[in-house]
């Protein structure tokens, strides 16, 4: 895990602390990259309370109940999937917060988008916000780009959601 993942799963964890929300993540071609990164916070076990990695489309209806009519009209890489993703994260999971990934890592794309193409999710039962990835620099950096943003996309969401007051 890179230093700038490690200080963003920092303050991740002071803002679950100080607000006493929960968090779960539903991955799929960043493989738990995600959760290892919450998970890295000494007392994340106080927030976090699991992760899917459902790399194939039938886990994701499993697992988290993504609609098999939506994977087969808009593929597991779409803005849909990632926000369904959440949805049953949260669900399954019974949690505040969840973070979704879905995409093409490489080094092959798919029918429904080209390889470097991630879709990144987080959201509560209230908001979900998704953000396109793309650009192909490479499997690795694919992946470590979209576990990245997804963990800026949480604390963003938080730093929204639990404003800290000025002093």
């Amino acid at each position: 895990m890179n230093i700038q993942a490690k200080v963003i799963s920092r303050e991740i964890s002071e803002y679950m602390w100080r607000a006493g929300k929960t968090l779960s993540t539903a991955e799929s071609c960043t493989a738990g990259l995600v959760a290892a990164s919450i998970t890295s916070m000494p007392g994340a076990s106080n927030y976090f309370r699991g992760g899917v990695v459902a790399y194939v489309d039938e886990l994701k209806t499993q697992l988290l109940d993504v609609p098999a009519e939506l994977l087969a009209e808009k593929g597991a890489v779409s803005e849909e999937v990632a926000k369904a993703m959440v949805k049953g994260a949260l669900e399954r999971l019974q949690t505040d917060y969840a973070v979704a990934v879905t995409g093409y890592a490489g080094p092959g794309g798919g029918p429904e988008a080209s390889v470097g193409t991630i879709y990144v999710a987080v959201g509560t039962y209230e908001e979900v916000l998704v953000r396109e990835l793309s650009g192909d620099d490479g499997r690795d950096e694919n992946v470590a780009r979209a576990t990245l943003t997804a963990l800026k996309m949480l604390l963003e969401k938080l730093e929204k959601d639990f404003p800290t007051p000025e002093e």
